[in-house]
């Protein structure tokens, strides 16, 4: 071979390695994705064979946001598709695995052929997008979901739960985004956040925050975009669970337990849920158990109650 034929072919071959050089930098970009939406990076723990933490770099957050998921029997890499049990955190504090450690989800789901995860939420940050400040919605709803699918084998198939503030998450998140869960729980939830007694406010303002930060002026349509009790029409098809003490001490409480009179609040929101969530005909479970306070052992055996309905909507009923 001459010399202008090796030259000619050295000089392809570098013109060849240059061009898949920028088709794999701009892979990653294409069909309109951002750069983080199937590539995030993710940091596993794990705490044993079925019980990882995942530490994810979030742009959602700007900065790093964590989410514990347990996986079921029979899980393996590549596996699935599998339903997804979301369980959404109360406020108040940092712990984001509360479910677990306090709430004995392991145990309780673990008969269950479904994902659990339970994704950091920030001490108040009710589970929306704010307008200054982290989009909790957005790293739940887009970044962590993705993670799942990608990494886990999560399906389609998907309810959610939670506590307080997070029965709130939950309820609002079903609204929200029609079809992505099948079911929705609350547990002593936040359900009526324009109820006239500036719960919200009051609380945000504990913990140095302005609410206008969250949605707005009160008067903004905002607040009734993300307000459970403003959204139980585009609830239908949706199954829904919803248990509420009436704030007594009742017969999980310790001897000389006080009057809660915030569960007594939560009640009045939830029945409010209730009342018009039944006139738009949605399909709902209904546990007003009288006794009880703002506490986990109710919350535990709220969540065992609605598990059955929960996992069957998804396609993981034992």
């Amino acid at each position: 071979m001459n010399r202008t034929a090796v030259r000619l072919g050295v000089f392809l071959l570098a013109g060849a390695a240059v061009v898949a050089v920028l088709l794999a930098l701009l892979m990653p970009f294409s069909s309109g994705d951002s750069p983080h939406d199937n590539r995030q990076d993710v940091q596993v723990d794990r705490l044993g064979e079925r019980d990882h933490v995942l530490t994810i770099a979030s742009p959602s957050l700007g900065r790093e946001g964590t989410a514990r998921v347990l996986l079921p029997e029979g899980w393996r890499p590549g596996s699935g598709p599998w339903p997804v049990l979301y369980l959404l955190n109360g406020c108040c504090h940092t712990d984001y695995d509360t479910w677990a450690t306090e709430g004995d989800a392991a145990e309780l789901a673990s008969r269950y052929p479904a994902i659990v995860v339970m994704p950091e939420g920030g001490e108040v940050g009710f589970y929306s997008d704010w307008r200054d400040g982290p989009d909790w919605e957005s790293f739940h709803l887009t970044e962590v979901r993705r993670i799942l699918e990608r990494d886990y084998g999560a399906g389609d198939r998907r309810a959610v739960a939670g506590l307080s503030m997070g029965g709130f998450g939950a309820m609002s998140y079903a609204a929200r985004h029609p079809g992505l869960f099948q079911a929705a729980a609350s547990f002593s939830g936040v359900l009526h956040t324009r109820d006239g007694y500036d719960g919200v406010q009051r609380l945000l303002g504990r913990y140095g925050e302005d609410s206008a930060d969250l949605w707005g002026d009160p008067q903004d349509p905002e607040w009734a975009a993300h307000n459970p009790a403003d959204l139980t029409a585009r609830l239908r098809g949706t199954r829904l669970f919803v248990s509420c003490g009436d704030g007594s001490p009742g017969p999980l409480d310790p001897a000389g337990t006080a009057v809660d009179r915030g569960e007594t609040a939560l009640l009045r929101q939830a029945q409010t849920f209730v009342e018009r969530a039944r006139a738009d005909g949605d399909s709902i479970t209904v546990d007003f158990y009288g006794p009880g306070t703002h506490s986990w052992p109710y919350w535990r055996r709220g969540l065992e109650r609605a598990l059955p309905m929960l996992m069957g909507s998804i396609g993981a009923g034992v």
